[in-house]
């Protein structure tokens, strides 16, 4: 069974529903329609029904998600669980939207005969009525891919062109927009592959790491950061730099529709050892990175098409945001279950509708989440996978987000004695308290004198003697009544 592989190639970085009648325009200029997109993990579906995915689309749609990239593998289910997705949406016949971002991690690419399975997943889906399209072809992104000549003599843009893109099945039938992790300065010579640029790493702030923080953060000491040192990291945290690059670069493709899709991500830990896929490391998602990323979209909206949610349901590296039903990676369960990230999914809809619309949407009830990691981030447990890389970026903090019918005020506290009292604006504020070993996540919004919210999530802890090294986030949320 495939699960989605991570090749993240950290030295490279660099409007509402849709009618077939209609194709998507996605041209770089102001007032194209804009689009938010979520990126499911099908190889964690196997065991799905067409009512798995109908509930999947319904909770993503009600959270302003206008579709699904479906990254497929090369598993024996694949074909049958896209067709479950397609069936479904067809089903609900709400103009949820889906593609697939074939994930070429999975697929062989080194002979010719290898893009024959990609060209006809492609073709067998083109078709269906809610199949996401640009001017009457097929969207179709990828997840790596950069490596693949298809038997080519390692000439990779010739190989995607002579198998795929420009291959006489599939000519004329697909937009490309793949992710390849590579220079962006390289772009230039995909003319007659790329249709667009998908920035799949764009969500994290790569760069930021710690054996380069003496010079990105000079003068910060990373255990005990102040707030010089919290302007320093608000620098990398959501940034739109990666981006620039590659819609500059992007520009470069000749005959490419330049289609721009960046991706807005919550978090990032995995914690696999040698004995599974050996991947342990974190990206730093402090500083209300869901929240401040969506934000800079949001302020550059005019250069970005489509937005792509990384992810809904990629548990094994924590950056989910649907609900965990369907399978885990081996081993995920220790720090998947009871961390549910559903309430980072309800501030999705005031965010992405801003997006699409140039308008922030009117809060009409109030809302507040907060999260924060089970265990202080120097806690030693004796667990032989070892603490995951660049785990000392992370600070020991609650994170919390109101969005604001009105103005009011927020309580903090981990213990019956830290309190630590906010104004709170109308609309959307970002606000966070240092978390006490053994405490607890309560925050209490206030108006007139009257309590509008009471959060106090159970079954979380901030534990100082985990049994186990677990950096992902324990998120809560309420909604006034």
């Amino acid at each position: 069974m495939h699960f989605r592989s991570t090749l993240y190639s950290v030295g490279l970085l660099a409007a509402a529903a849709f009618v077939n009648a209609a194709p998507l325009k996605v041209p770089r200029q102001s007032g194209v329609p804009k689009v938010v997109v979520a990126h499911h993990i099908v190889g964690l579906t196997a065991a799905f029904t067409v009512d798995d995915w109908k509930s999947d689309i319904q909770l993503a749609q009600a959270n302003g998600i206008d579709g699904f990239a479906l990254n497929i593998g090369n598993d024996p289910f694949t074909s049958q669980q896209s067709d479950n997705a397609f069936t479904a949406a067809e089903q609900l016949n709400s103009g949820f939207k889906l593609f697939f971002s074939f994930d070429m991690s999975s697929f062989p690419c080194k002979a010719t005969g290898d893009a024959d399975q990609i060209r006809k997943l492609t073709l067998d889906f083109a078709s269906r009525p809610n199949q996401l399209t640009v001017d009457g072809k097929a969207f179709v992104s990828t997840f790596a891919g950069e490596a693949c000549d298809f038997g080519h003599g390692g000439d990779v843009p010739g190989g995607w062109k002579a198998e795929y893109t420009q291959h006489p099945e599939t000519t004329g039938k697909v937009h490309f927009v793949p992710s390849f992790f590579m220079d962006p300065a390289t772009f230039s010579q995909f003319s007659g592959v790329m249709d667009g640029d998908f920035n799949f790493n764009s969500g994290w702030p790569l760069d930021l790491k710690v054996s380069a923080a003496s010079s990105l953060l000079p003068g910060v000491d990373l255990n005990n950061i102040d707030a010089n040192g919290e302007a320093a990291l608000q620098k990398f945290i959501g940034s739109f730099d990666t981006d620039n690059a590659h819609i500059s670069n992007l520009a470069n493709v000749q005959g490419s529709a330049q289609t721009y899709m960046a991706a807005v991500a919550p978090w990032f830990f995995t914690h696999f050892g040698a004995d599974t896929f050996n991947k342990n490391f974190i990206f730093d998602g402090d500083e209300h990175l869901w929240v401040s990323r969506w934000e800079n979209l949001i302020a550059n909206r005019d250069k970005v098409s489509l937005v792509e949610i990384v992810t809904w349901n990629d548990f094994g590296e924590s950056h989910y945001i649907g609900p965990q039903h369907g399978q885990l990676p081996p081993g995920a369960d220790a720090w998947v279950n009871g961390f549910d990230h559903q309430g980072w999914l309800s501030l999705t809809n005031f965010f992405a509708t801003q997006f699409k619309t140039g308008q922030a949407p009117a809060v009409e009830k109030d809302q507040l989440v907060m999260w924060a990691r089970p265990h202080p981030k120097n806690a030693t447990p004796a667990d032989p996978v070892g603490p995951p890389t660049d785990f000392q970026l992370f600070q020991d903090k609650m994170w919390a987000v109101v969005l604001a019918s009105a103005d009011g005020t927020l309580t903090l506290s981990s213990t019956d004695s830290d309190a630590q009292t906010f104004n709170v604006k109308a609309g959307v504020n970002k606000l966070s308290l240092p978390i006490q070993p053994n405490g607890f996540m309560h925050g209490v919004l206030t108006r007139n004198g009257q309590t509008v919210i009471d959060l106090k999530p159970e079954g979380f802890t901030f534990n100082p003697n985990p049994a186990a090294f677990n950096y992902n986030a324990f998120v809560a949320q309420a909604t006034a009544q």
